[in-house]
């Protein structure tokens, strides 16, 4: 058991050393070198847990996509309609990429043609995204002018801007940043901020 547990923490060292690394150097400059010297490991028991630098990055998209899905789980499981899941989920979102080094190099390495796996963090928060405005909109959530389709366009390329310039200037991910977003989108989602006629 202590052996298993051992090998747990050194995976889980590694995964966060590799993020780190990622991070900092993107994928094709990143050397395992470099990585297991950050973990305080050898290069063997890097090797032992991961064969490439592909199989590590695919460890840590594995883990930066549970935390996005456990982010959006929790935010949909409140009781305060849709539109308050979706402000709760982009505030706790931009909060896990500004604090989590894991997070943020998964969101990272899906920009990176070598060592990315596509979109697929983005495409995940997209599908999310989406499919709380469709909610909402059959809920009766959205104002009368407003289509879920335009709502989630409007949504996802402003919470992706955020993360995207985030990973140059975290102050892009704070409170106050995803705060006045939503001041903007949410009366015109709501039809509040329609201008009478």
């Amino acid at each position: 058991m202590v052996k298993q547990e051992r090998a747990a923490r050194t995976r889980q060292a590694l995964i966060r050393a590799g993020a780190e690394v990622f991070a900092r150097e993107g994928f094709a400059r990143a050397s395992l070198t470099t990585i297991s010297r950050q973990a305080g490991v050898s290069n063997g028991a890097l090797h032992f847990h991961f064969a490439t630098k592909q199989a590590l990055t695919q460890a840590i998209m594995a883990q930066a996509l549970e935390a996005v899905r456990r982010i959006v789980q929790d935010a949909g499981a409140g009781d305060g309609g849709p539109l308050q899941a979706l402000v709760e989920a982009t505030h706790q979102l931009m909060n896990r990429i500004g604090h989590d080094v894991v997070v943020r190099a998964g969101f990272g390495l899906s920009d990176d043609p070598l060592g990315g796996q596509g979109p697929v963090l983005r495409r995940e928060w997209q599908h999310w995204v989406e499919e709380v405005l469709r909610r909402a909109e059959e809920d009766g959530h959205l104002g009368r002018e407003v289509s879920a389709e335009d709502a989630a366009v409007a949504v996802v390329a402003a919470t992706v801007g955020l993360e995207v310039l985030g990973g140059t200037d975290r102050t892009w991910l704070s409170p106050e940043k995803v705060t006045r977003l939503w001041a903007l989108l949410l009366p015109r989602l709501t039809g509040q901020g329609d201008r009478p006629s």
